[in-house]
């Protein structure tokens, strides 16, 4: 069950690159323990509304808050470089490309944050390591390098380190777009898993079995707007717009 308190609001979010607007005007409320899919064609800002959330992009105004911490988008002062900061501890983010460190055990990637950023102790840092690999069934990796793990292996140890931070949130950008079809279902599943725990998720994927599945919303972006949003019986029998029954009729 989801609770009443938003964790992240984003109000009137804009974003142009250039002279190119590619999110414009989006508004949204994501609350404590719903998962959000963020569906449409590439090109659409979905990704892009995903990185304004955490400041991997700069909104060209409007404002992003996440657990209370709110921001505008704009010139980044001292003040607001410890904003973003702590905002970032609060959002865990999976991306399409794994990010490990190449040089750095599975457990070593995973504990890399806790103890750099928050200053964890080694011991307690390896202790929430290893129960958190265990959790994405990696358990026995934990001394491998990223070389020696398959794709969908290196997306969960890429799951397991935005984990360790402890996130009111987790974001997940196409976190399966690169894997061969056969790895996707072993990520697919830890989401799940997390989901079902309880987990604040905003999700943009392709992957519609899941999105029916899990997701309590569904947004679907087109052209740099949301222009249709509902649960996924709603989006799935019902659809409104034509665009989106356009896109599920060539995705499904």
């Amino acid at each position: 069950m989801t609770g009443n308190q938003a964790v992240v609001r984003v109000e009137n979010l804009h974003k142009s690159f250039g002279e190119l607007e590619v999110v414009r005007g989006v508004s949204m409320e994501v609350h404590q323990g719903e998962v959000v899919v963020m569906f449409g064609r590439s090109g659409a800002g979905k990704s892009t509304v995903l990185r304004c959330i955490n400041f991997l992009e700069d909104p060209t105004s409007g404002w992003v808050e996440v657990d209370g911490i709110r921001l505008t988008g704009g010139h980044r002062t001292r003040a607001k470089r410890e904003q973003i900061r702590q905002l970032r501890i609060r959002t865990g983010m999976v991306f399409q490309s794994f990010n490990l460190f190449p040089h750095m055990t599975a457990l070593e990637n995973v504990i890399e944050g806790p103890v750099t950023v928050k200053g964890m102790a080694p011991e307690p840092a390896k202790e929430l390591g290893m129960r958190l690999l265990e959790r994405v069934g990696l358990a026995d990796k934990a001394e491998e390098y990223p070389i020696r793990l398959s794709g969908g292996q290196q997306q969960r140890v890429a799951i397991a380190r935005a984990l360790a931070m402890e996130p009111k949130v987790m974001l997940f950008d196409e976190p399966t777009s690169a894997l061969d079809p056969e790895l996707i279902g072993e990520v697919l599943a830890v989401m799940r898993d997390l989901a079902m725990g309880g987990m604040t998720m905003i999700v943009v994927t392709h992957e519609m079995g899941f999105a029916r599945e899990v997701a309590h919303r569904m947004l679907f972006f087109n052209d740099g707007i949301i222009l249709e949003e509902g649960t996924p019986k709603e989006i799935f029998e019902n659809t409104r717009h034509v665009e989106t029954r356009k896109f599920l009729d060539a995705v499904l």
